[in-house]
C-alpha cells in the first residue's frame, strides 16, 4: 500500500490511524502511521512497527545478520512483517521466509501494509504455529519465535518439547531467536529468566540473551 509523503511527514508530529479492526483473535487492532512506519497494536501492546521494531533490530544488528550466508527462514508470528521488512531495507538480506501467522485479519494486514513493499519473497501461511513446527518437513537457516497475546507468550510455545521441534527445524549451523518480554515487572523478569535458565538451555546449552531494555531476545545455534 503507497502512503502519501504528506501522510508520513505529518505521522513524525502526531500518530495518524490508518485502519481499526478486530478478530476472533485480537478484539482491538489498530494499523497506526508513526514517525512515518507502520504500526500494528493489539490492545497495549505493539506487534510491528517496521524497523523501529527495536527488539529485532538491536538483535540483528549484535548477531551481525548481514555476515550470515542465511537462505531460508521461518518466522512464527508475523504481525504487520517488521521482520522481513527490516532484515531486507536496514541489513540488505534476500532471504525466502515462510512466515506463520494464527490471526487471518492480520496476515491479510500484513499483505496490505507491508509485503507489498518488499521484493522478498513471503509466503504468508494462515494457522497454528505448534502445529505447523510439528508437520512440515522443510528446514531453516534460522528460525524467529516472536509469538504474542497482548504482552504473554502461550505456555506452549515455552516447552521443552517445542524448542526440541524447532531446533529440529534447523540447518547445520542455524540459528534460533526468540523474543521474550522481560520488563519492568519483577514477576515477569523471573519467568522469563527462569524459562532461558531451565528450558532454553535445556535445549541450547550454549545459548545466550540480547537484553534490548523491555525485552530479552534468547538465541543459540543448532548444537
Amino acid at each position: 500500500m503507497s502512503i502519501p509523503i504528506w501522510k508520513k511527514w505529518l505521522s513524525h508530529l502526531t500518530p495518524l490511524t490508518l485502519e481499526e479492526t478486530a478478530s476472533e483473535q485480537n478484539p482491538e487492532l489498530t494499523v497506526l502511521l508513526s514517525r512515518g512506519r507502520v504500526q500494528l497494536l493489539s490492545g497495549n501492546a505493539i506487534y510491528s512497527w517496521d524497523d523501529l521494531y527495536q527488539n529485532f533490530l538491536i538483535a540483528f544488528d549484535r548477531l551481525k545478520i548481514e555476515d550470515e550466508a542465511f537462505q531460508d527462514v521461518l518466522v512464527l508470528g508475523l504481525g504487520l512483517g517488521s521482520i522481513p521488512y527490516m532484515l531486507e531495507k536496514v541489513f540488505h538480506r534476500d532471504y525466502y521466509y515462510t512466515a506463520v501467522e494464527w490471526d487471518e485479519t492480520i496476515s491479510e494486514l500484513a499483505n496490505k501494509y507491508t509485503l507489498s513493499r518488499l521484493k522478498s519473497a513471503v509466503d504468508v501461511i494462515t494457522g497454528d504455529a505448534e502445529i505447523f513446527v510439528d508437520v512440515t518437513e522443510e528446514q531453516y537457516d534460522m528460525v524467529i519465535i516472536d509469538i504474542f497475546e497482548d504482552e504473554i507468550t502461550p505456555p506452549q510455545f515455552c516447552t521443552v518439547e517445542f524448542l526440541e521441534t524447532c531446533r529440529d527445524l534447523l540447518k547445520p549451523n542455524g540459528m534460533i531467536l526468540f523474543n521474550r518480554l522481560h520488563g519492568e515487572d519483577s514477576a515477569v523478569r523471573s519467568v522469563t529468566e527462569r524459562f532461558f535458565e531451565r528450558t532454553f538451555k535445556k535445549v541450547f546449552p550454549e545459548a545466550a540473551y540480547i537484553d534490548t531494555k523491555g525485552n530479552w531476545i534468547l538465541w543459540s545455534r543448532k548444537p
